[in-house]
């Protein structure tokens, strides 16, 4: 299911290969987030040149629109959305928690049983739980489907956070139970059932992320992933939890920081410690919003740098100074609109509102990150 193809001699980071019923994809992978049924401004074939190797769903947000039972009824998450490689989908537990974070009204109640939330499109009341979550996925068609979890907040509340670990791993035994039930069930009728990955948790604190981590590697999961609100949203923390739960992580399992990729620097150094996957709507959302990747790709003895003359390696695209620029984004890029853009048309489009902009940026900084994970591949 997982094989290791290489270790790397500088670092923790590692070349892998894990097989799903769509296909095999390398590690380390990027997952850009196709939240309900589509990459923003992207299709199937832009995805595809660009060498996208998997995309993650939402199970909350297609269960609410336009339904699991639709999705399944059309032939599945791949047809729905003309997608045939692997799909991930993440279990909505962390978009079921947020709602209670909306300003003005609370729109999420966590309980031991599960989540009751409104919905923000019609106001409608759910509930979703453990087993209802497994069921989602399952009929949506995802090839690594996730436990459902609660998602740990980034505070200094340690009373509350243990608490919420211990749910976590009440609600990641009752996934996996329901994962069994139902992958009996596909096998009887002679299909492959998908991969499920369990979330560690356990907030900001050492020795509960230590617990969870010997908790939920104790269960027959495929694969692991790192959860709660601090992960991708604060790097220096995430990698101080990722040296925490070293030593408990399988070695030939897959590893998975969820919502990580803020930036470029977060992708680098979580594949030096060993991170074999990670999804993040950052690339996509800064293209939307005038900020392009830019820099020199170099393999060093230490590692993989980038060199730009901007800062954060970020090219901002209304900024003045573009409006005559022949240039592309990026000299060394090569993307589609690297290949045939300039950055003054690029500057035309997006001061004009053209949509075209939004696909032309969103491919390069995809590509970009594309390129980087090919080139910390290369340099394992």
């Amino acid at each position: 299911m997982f094989k290791i193809i290489k270790n790397s001699e500088k670092s923790d980071g590692r070349i892998g290969e894990l097989e799903t019923n769509h296909g095999k994809f390398n590690t380390p992978v990027f997952m850009p987030p196709g939240t309900r049924a589509a990459v923003k401004a992207m299709g199937p074939e832009d995805l595809e040149d660009i060498g996208i190797e998997i995309l993650l769903v939402n199970a909350l947000h297609l269960y609410l629109q336009p339904s699991e039972s639709v999705i399944s009824g059309i032939g599945g998450i791949h047809k729905f959305m003309a997608w045939q490689k692997p799909v991930l989908s993440d279990s909505g537990g962390f978009q079921a928690w947020s709602f209670g974070k909306k300003e003005g009204k609370k729109l999420s109640v966590i309980a031991d049983e599960g989540i009751k939330f409104y919905s923000p499109l019609d106001g409608s009341s759910h509930f979703i739980t453990p087993e209802k979550s497994i069921e989602i996925q399952y009929k949506l068609g995802a090839d690594i489907i996730m436990a459902f979890d609660e998602c740990s907040p980034d505070t200094n509340d340690r009373e509350y956070a243990e608490k919420s670990m211990v749910r976590t791993h009440r609600w990641a035994v009752r996934s996996l139970k329901k994962h069994q039930e139902l992958s009996k069930k596909r096998e009887d009728k002679g299909k492959t059932p998908p991969l499920i990955f369990g979330i560690i948790q356990g907030g900001i604190f050492k020795d509960l992320r230590e617990e969870s981590a010997k908790f939920i590697t104790s269960l027959p999961f495929d694969g692991f992933a790192l959860g709660g609100e601090t992960i991708g949203y604060n790097i220096p923390r995430t990698l101080e939890i990722l040296a925490w739960i070293k030593n408990y992580l399988p070695k030939d399992s897959p590893r998975y920081t969820m919502g990580l990729g803020a930036s470029l620097y977060d992708i680098i150094e979580v594949v030096k410690r060993g991170v074999d996957m990670f999804d993040c709507v950052a690339p996509a959302r800064l293209a939307r919003h005038g900020s392009l990747y830019n820099g020199k790709i170099r393999l060093e003895k230490g590692g993989v740098a980038i060199e730009s003359e901007f800062p954060d390696k970020i090219l901002k695209i209304n900024n003045s100074c573009f409006r005559n620029d022949p240039l592309p984004i990026d000299e060394e890029c090569d993307c589609s609109t690297c290949r045939n853009f300039s950055r003054a048309y690029l500057r035309h489009l997006y001061a004009s509102k053209e949509s075209l902009y939004l696909k032309l940026a969103t491919i390069h900084n995809l590509r970009f990150v594309r390129r980087l994970i090919e080139a910390l591949r290369e340099n394992a």
